[in-house]
């Protein structure tokens, strides 16, 4: 404590002691006069010494104050001027009013009156962000900058250490990868055993010579399944170069007459290993379910990149799981007193025709069902069935409204989707949300976007169709349904639309169901009625592919006219015509349709990935195969986004 503070402490003691003795003396003087006035003599000699210690109290008060104050500015002075902080005042025209000596040794020579483009170029840009904390380099180091806006005042902290191990601490990160043989059982079914290994250690080597070359520690855990940990920079690296080890297995297996392809899934993002197993397992679902021979790294925020998907979905030769899923699906109809069917939005004969197939299980279970169908939104062939579906009173009073079927749901209520997965494409999203077991039957490669809520999933990339799904559950049920003509040519028409009459995505299941559809009376004649169409379509087709050019590597390209709209068949159709041609190995069709919506039609031999292309636009569908829908955007702007999204794949840019 100070002395002067002291001293005062001290004062107040006096005061209590010379009013005790005012009060002491004034009674003795009473009693004894003399005593009385050498008691006020004593009184004034203490209330001079009180005087003079106040006035001494005051002075040191005040040389105490004055140098405390020249303290504190003169550590303020040196704080500005010394310490490892940059300080720079500028004014609204972005140019440099003041800095303190740690920003002029940054530069090496003094920076007032210039621009802050001096200290560094990404100064002025930054300064116009919403974000008041950035990292900037300047000379090559890392700097924080806390940005003042109101007093257009900034501080510089030299923070490269913590961005280094930051950086570091990112880079090794774990990561768990999943790694299985997709078509293992199928492939090895009947081989001998010396072949089995032999085609086992292709794959082993290949495995070793790649986790070795990129630091993995990879374990096998079963014949046919993988585990491989690593860290974010090696997963950097192996995307970059583009997940090669899934060409290299299926190039050094196709030496033996079969080709193994590979799935992997990876999590990554999250510091758990529970969490990143689950990531991981879910990776791997997710690229199984878009027909394997790919990678998935899924991240903690939800976000997936793929890469691969160069091949086809390989057919399983097995019916097992086709009869577990009839019997799964039979028993959570008989739990439900009404089932609800719906496909996608503008439906094809395909989602129509499978949804008809899901109908009669229903009915055979003796449950009741409805398909729903927005009368609004069907193309020539689907108004041509739903025509002869009005001509057959018991089945058309099966179709209802998206409006009736809200009306109608209850808690006890089931929904089958059919023939898509992704939430935004169904006719009614509104259902997904007041229904809560729903079961989601389809043919397509699973996309990001998912029915996550679905109590059972029968996804089958494999499949020419989900028409072709339905019908093998069909056969598996218990009460064989009815089937007259015109429903099962209402099946039969999705498999031909879908299959292209047979011409690609056909594997033997296919013949056996359409053989099984036969056998119920599908005619094939009535397919191709429904599948007509007249001259003016013809016409307009013809048109739309004479519009097309050559882009590059074997890409034509057809773009609709911005003055008329299209219908979705005919922009399909289109895209499979430009496929016929010679050179050409992808066709990409552009056009409007009659909302205004921009749509993309993409189709393949398979040597390019259309899929992959159309994700990365927003849409899906199969590697040959595939399609996406633009809003708020036109044909033109379409057109330069779809020639940059299939440069980014030619480029290896496969990842969505």
């Amino acid at each position: 404590m100070p002395n002067f503070l002291l001293k005062r402490w001290h004062g107040y003691h006096v005061i209590a002691l010379f009013v005790i003795s005012i009060i002491f003396s004034g009674i003795v003087t009473i009693y004894q006069w003399q005593l009385g006035l050498v008691g006020f003599l004593i009184l004034g000699v203490v209330l001079y010494l009180m005087n003079r210690a106040k006035t001494q109290f005051e002075d040191e008060l005040s040389e105490y104050i004055s140098t405390l104050t020249y303290r504190v500015n003169k550590a303020g002075e040196e704080a500005v001027t010394h310490l490892p902080l940059g300080i720079v005042l500028y004014n609204e025209e972005g140019s440099i009013q003041w800095a303190n000596p740690y920003i002029a040794s940054l530069k090496e020579e003094d920076c007032v009156g210039k621009n802050l483009e001096f200290i560094s170029d990404q100064l002025p840009d930054i300064l116009n962000e919403e974000d008041r904390t950035f990292i900037i380099n300047i000379a090559g180091n890392k700097y924080r900058i806390v940005h003042e806006v109101n007093e257009r005042l900034l501080y510089f902290f030299d923070a490269t250490e913590e961005q280094e191990i930051k950086e570091l601490f990112e880079k090794d990160r774990t990561v768990i990868g999943l790694i299985y043989l997709d078509n293992y059982d199928e492939v090895t079914q009947g081989m001998e055993d010396q072949l089995r290994s032999k085609l086992l250690a292709h794959v082993t080597e290949k495995l070793n010579s790649w986790s070795k070359n990129n630091d993995i520690l990879l374990r096998r855990t079963a014949a046919d399944r993988y585990i491989a940990v690593f860290n974010t920079e090696t997963l950097a690296a192996l995307e970059e170069d583009r997940f090669t080890i899934l060409d290299e297995v299926r190039e050094a297996t196709a030496h033996e007459r079969v080709a193994l392809t590979l799935s992997i899934g990876i999590g990554t993002g999250k510091s758990g290993m529970r969490e990143l197993g689950q990531l991981a397992h879910s990776s791997l679902d997710l690229a199984l379910g878009r027909g394997g021979d790919q990678a998935a790294i899924k991240q903690a925020n939800g976000k997936v990149r793929f890469y691969g998907g160069k091949s086809n979905a390989v057919e399983k030769r097995t019916r097992v799981r086709a009869r577990v899923i009839s019997h799964a699906i039979r028993g959570f109809i008989s739990d439900s007193n009404k089932v609800f069917l719906m496909g996608h939005k503008n439906p094809d004969l395909d989602s129509i025709g499978a949804a008809i197939g899901m109908l009669k299980i229903v009915e055979s279970i003796g449950k009741e069902a409805y398909i729903v169908l927005d009368p609004m939104e069907m193309n020539d062939s689907v108004k041509k069935l739903v025509e002869r579906i009005k001509k057959k009173p018991e089945l058309w009073e099966k179709f209802i409204t998206p409006e009736k079927a809200r009306e109608e749901v209850t808690e006890e209520c089931l929904l089958v989707v059919v023939d898509t997965h992704k939430p935004s494409l169904v006719i009614e999203p509104a259902l997904l949300n007041m229904m809560d077991r729903i079961i989601v039957i389809d043919h397509h490669r699973r996309g990001e976007e998912f029915i996550e809520e679905a109590v059972l999933v029968y996804m089958e990339p494999y499949a020419s169709s989900t028409a072709e799904l339905v019908t093998e559950l069909l056969e598996y049920q218990p009460t064989q349904p009815k089937l007259d003509v015109l429903e099962s040519t209402a099946l039969l028409a999705g498999i031909i639309v879908d299959t292209k009459s047979f011409a690609v995505r056909t594997g033997s299941r296919t013949f056996d169901a359409a053989s099984y559809l036969k056998s119920k009376g599908a005619d094939a004649t009535q397919v191709q009625k429904l599948m007509k169409e007249d001259l003016d379509q013809f016409v307009k087709r013809a048109k739309l592919v004479e519009r097309a050019y050559i882009y590059g590597g074997g890409t034509a390209i057809a773009i609709g006219d911005p003055e008329e709209d299209y219908e979705q068949l005919i922009i399909a159709q289109a895209a499979d015509t430009l496929l016929t041609m010679n050179d050409v190995i992808a066709s990409f069709v552009i056009s409007k349709l009659n909302d205004g919506r921009v749509t993309i039609s993409a189709r393949s031999l398979g040597d390019v990935n259309v899929q992959v292309i159309m994700e990365n636009m927003g849409g899906g569908g199969h590697l040959s195969n595939a399609a996406t829908q633009l809003e708020g955007i036109e044909i033109e702007e379409a057109e330069e986004l779809l020639k940059e999204k299939i440069d980014d794949y030619f480029k290896g840019g496969q990842s969505t």
